[in-house]
């Protein structure tokens, strides 16, 4: 799906571009029996306090109910339109079932209107087609990737993103995420054949400041711009550059500092961390 630049005829058009829907079913109405009320929280919790900031106000819109488990089995659905989802990168297709249920998944890149796709133990290893990993040929694309059996997708859900089946043992498939991650995953577990759509996402720029506010993301200041008293890297006379790596307001390191547990049970089946990136903080580890 290609990005649309439009002619600059003003500071934020100048800068800005948006993404070519012309992949999409036109005229499409979200399915009503699939949407619900998304409420707004501004950031804060049950007693009102801000736990996430920079956050508010934006569009209202609808949460369009995901079949993140695909567990039909046997029953083949039709693909009857491809949809934006307001509440994710990628894109969402509607399914009607032969038995007449209707559901939405994540729209793998190359499906269209029309395609058929079924969920089982056994089915074909085609685009869009739902199975557990041990049925899956090894070093297929896969994404939507359960990290229990039954539990539904936690894994390769966002716009162009996939795993890679690498191989198979003693109940475990080993899978490779977009991060670089090598894991293991119990081979119970289901997966999606193929690539998630709509990759041109990551190319899109938002051009003005009014587009984020409809995102629902208020202005975020940085921390240097602060005084000492809101944030570690605050104070000073004119620009600065902070003095120290870059921290939190609660002073944990921002770029490369350890955010997962030490004793995670979960730890045992990664094989191989990610690449920690070129912005970690010297000491800081991965």
């Amino acid at each position: 799906m290609p990005v649309k630049v439009y002619k600059p005829t003003s500071a934020g058009r100048r800068n800005a571009s948006v993404l070519d829907f012309s992949h999409l079913t036109k005229g499409k109405r979200p399915e009503k029996s699939l949407t619900e009320r998304l409420k707004k929280t501004g950031g804060r919790n049950a007693h009102g306090h801000i736990t996430s900031r920079f956050r508010g106000g934006g569009a209202r819109k609808l949460y369009r109910k995901v079949d993140f488990r695909r567990d039909k089995d046997g029953v083949p659905a039709t693909v009857k339109a491809l949809e934006y989802d307001p509440n994710r990168t990628a894109d969402i297709a509607l399914l009607f079932y032969a038995d007449g249920a209707k559901r939405y998944i994540l729209a793998p890149k190359g499906m269209k209107v029309g395609d058929k796709v079924v969920s089982g133990q056994k089915v074909e290893p085609d685009t869009g087609n739902c199975m557990p990993l041990l049925s899956i040929p090894l070093g297929l694309s896969v994404h939507n990737v359960e990290l229990q059996p039954g539990k539904g997708g936690q894994l390769a859900r966002s716009a162009g993103n996939s795993c890679t089946l690498m191989a198979r043992d003693a109940g475990y498939a080993t899978i490779v995420l977009p991060s670089g991650e090598t894991r293991k995953v119990p081979w119970d577990c289901r997966a999606t054949i193929g690539e998630i759509g709509n990759s041109d996402w990551q190319n899109v720029r938002i051009g003005k400041a009014g587009r984020k506010r409809h995102m629902g993301r208020r202005p975020h200041n940085r921390g240097t711009s602060m005084n000492p008293v809101a944030h570690p890297m605050g104070g000073g006379e004119g620009r600065t550059g902070g003095g120290r790596h870059p921290v939190s307001p609660t002073g944990k390191l921002a770029k490369g500092g350890r955010t997962r547990r030490g004793k995670a049970r979960s730890n045992q089946f990664i094989l191989r961390r990610r690449s920690p990136g070129k912005h970690v903080a010297v000491g800081s580890g991965s």
